[in-house]
């Protein structure tokens, strides 16, 4: 950080989620070569007097391999009978420049763990929204977690004996918030 810019908080007020420009989704290596990747439809956030919190249902999972959706929502992985959403609350929020590092919880599967998010923050931006001049600010975030802290052990063996699929996930968030 070079010393003219400062670390400061995200911008307080109430800041709701724009869902058609934001995104949820997470990405996991499978059989040591390749991403798979997969996201969920129905997803909320907000970011109120710079806390963050969000949550996505379960059930609205898509995945690159569609025939798989069903396996995402069995006990083996998301379990979402029993656990219909996932959560994260943001405990703080620092932003420095375009920069920004959130630490909060992420309960997912019933089980709730401490996480760090990184990323980017853009804005406050004034936009021409449908219904008047709006303000906006975009968040750019993602984190890494081991899925088994969560309860998420299913995987298969390689013919090489090697697992198929990778113990980390990255969660990635692409959000548009605007001014409530």
């Amino acid at each position: 950080m070079s010393t003219t810019e400062q670390t400061t908080s995200i911008q307080t007020g109430t800041w709701s989620l724009d869902s058609t420009h934001s995104n949820v989704g997470f990405a996991v290596t499978y059989s040591g070569a390749g991403t798979v990747r997969g996201g969920f439809n129905e997803f909320s956030a907000e970011l109120v007097d710079g806390k963050l919190e969000g949550s996505a249902k379960v059930a609205s999972v898509s995945f690159d391999e569609e025939q798989l959706v069903g396996h995402l929502l069995s006990p083996d992985f998301f379990d979402a009978e029993r656990f219909p959403e996932l959560r994260f609350a943001s405990q703080t929020i620092e932003r420095s420049g375009d920069d920004v590092t959130i630490d909060g919880e992420l309960t997912l599967r019933g089980v709730t763990k401490p996480v760090t998010i990184t990323g980017t923050v853009v804005g406050p931006t004034p936009d021409a929204g449908a219904s008047g001049p709006i303000q906006r600010i975009a968040l750019d975030i993602e984190t890494t977690v081991d899925r088994r802290e969560f309860g998420i052990e299913w995987n298969r063996d390689l013919p090489s004996g090697d697992p198929a699929l990778s113990n980390d996930v990255k969660i990635t968030a692409n959000l548009a918030l605007v001014q409530a």
